[in-house]
C-alpha cells in the first residue's frame, strides 16, 4: 500500500480514446459545504499519469485511471494507492447500494465494498466501457460500439442494446440518461429501467462526454464547450458555456454544478443555465469531477487532483 504525495509518479495512459472522453458525472452527495465550495480550487497532486474518473461513497473518494490505477481518500487531500489486480485502464467509477463499481478497457469490470479490496467480475463485452452509474436498484455501464450493460448487484451483468457509442451515464428523477456520439453527431438516450432506451434530439452535432443530474435538471457536456440542460431528459436546451474547450465531465453538489475539461477548464453554475469560469491552477486536461462530504474533487491528466474548498 502506497500513499501518494506531491509529484508522485502514477501510470502513463490516456483517458481519451478516438476523441471521446471518460464521461464524467459520477458524483455522490454527502455532507454540507460552505459558500466557497466550487469557487476556489487547490491543486493537490500534480504528478504523472492519467486519472480518468472520480466518485464518492461510504465516506470515501475513489479515483480510477490508466493502467488499472486506483486511489482512495477520506477527504480528497490524502490519497492512498490501491491494488486493482488489472493493468487495464479504468475510465469510469460509481457507488451504489454499498458497492463501488469501476469499468474500463476491454470491458473490464471491478467491484469493491470499501474502495480498498477489489474483485474482477466477468464482463459480457470486450468493448471499452467509458462510464457507469447507479439508480433504481440497478448499475448501468456504457461504452464504445453501442455497448450498454446492466446489473442489479455489480456482479452479474447483462448486455442491452443501444446502437450508439456512449461516453457517460447518470440517473435522476426516475430516469437513466446516457450520452455520447461520434465526431460529427451527438447521442442522448433515456430509459426508465436501463433496458428499454429511447433516442432524444440534442440540438447539437457535437459529441457529448458526460452528464449529471441535480436540482431538478440534467446537464450534459461535450465537444466545443457544449452545455445542454433538460428538466426531463427529453427536451434539451443549449446553454452558453463561455469556452470552446471540450468539456469532459460534470457533477452536482452543494447547490451547484461543476463542469471540467481541457486545458484546466473549470466552470460552475447554480442552475445549469448561467456559468462562471473558475481558476483551476492547472493547464492539464480535467477528466472527471465528483462531490462528497462538503467537497468537490476534480481529476485529470498528469496525475492532477484538485479540491474545492
Amino acid at each position: 500500500m502506497k500513499t501518494f504525495g506531491l509529484y508522485e509518479e502514477g501510470f502513463l495512459a490516456a483517458c481519451t480514446i478516438n476523441g471521446g472522453g471518460t464521461g464524467g458525472g459520477s458524483g455522490g452527495g454527502g455532507g454540507g459545504g460552505g459558500s466557497g465550495v466550487g469557487t476556489t480550487w487547490i491543486l493537490r497532486n500534480p504528478g504523472f499519469g492519467a486519472f480518468c474518473s472520480v466518485t464518492y461513497g461510504n465516506g470515501t473518494f475513489v479515483v480510477v485511471g490508466g493502467g488499472g490505477t486506483l486511489l482512495t481518500s477520506p477527504d480528497g487531500v490524502d490519497w492512498t494507492a490501491r491494488t486493482s489486480g488489472t493493468r487495464k485502464s479504468l475510465f469510469g467509477v460509481a457507488h451504489g447500494n454499498g458497492l463501488f463499481v469501476a469499468v474500463g478497457e476491454d470491458g473490464a469490470i471491478l467491484t469493491s465494498p470499501d474502495g480498498v479490496s477489489w474483485t474482477r467480475r466477468t464482463s459480457p463485452t470486450s468493448n471499452w466501457l467509458k462510464g457507469v452509474t447507479y439508480g433504481n436498484g440497478l448499475f448501468v455501464a456504457v461504452g464504445r460500439r453501442g455497448t450498454l450493460l446492466t446489473s442489479p448487484d455489480g456482479v452479474d451483468w447483462t448486455a442491452q442494446t443501444s446502437g450508439y457509442g456512449l461516453n457517460g451515464v447518470t440517473y435522476g428523477n426516475g430516469l437513466f440518461v446516457a450520452v455520447g456520439g461520434s465526431p460529427d453527431s451527438s447521442t442522448i438516450l433515456t430509459s426508465p429501467d436501463g433496458v428499454d432506451w429511447t433516442a432524444r434530439t440534442s440540438g447539437t452535432r457535437n459529441w457529448l462526454q458526460g452528464v449529471a443530474y441535480g436540482n431538478g435538471r440534467f446537464v450534459a457536456v461535450g465537444r466545443g464547450g457544449t452545455l445542454l440542460t433538460s428538466p426531463d431528459g427529453v427536451s434539451w436546451t443549449w446553454r452558453a458555456s463561455g469556452t470552446g474547450d471540450r468539456l469532459e465531465g460534470v457533477a452536482y453538489g452543494n447547490g451547484r454544478f461543476v463542469a471540467v475539461g481541457r486545458r484546466g477548464t473549470l466552470l460552475t453554475s447554480p442552475d445549469g443555465v448561467d456559468w462562471t469560469a473558475r481558476a483551476s491552477g492547472t493547464g492539464d486536461r480535467l477528466e472527471g469531477v465528483a462531490y462528497g462530504n462538503g467537497r468537490f474533487v476534480a481529476v485529470g491528466g498528469w496525475g492532477t487532483i484538485l479540491t474545492s474548498p
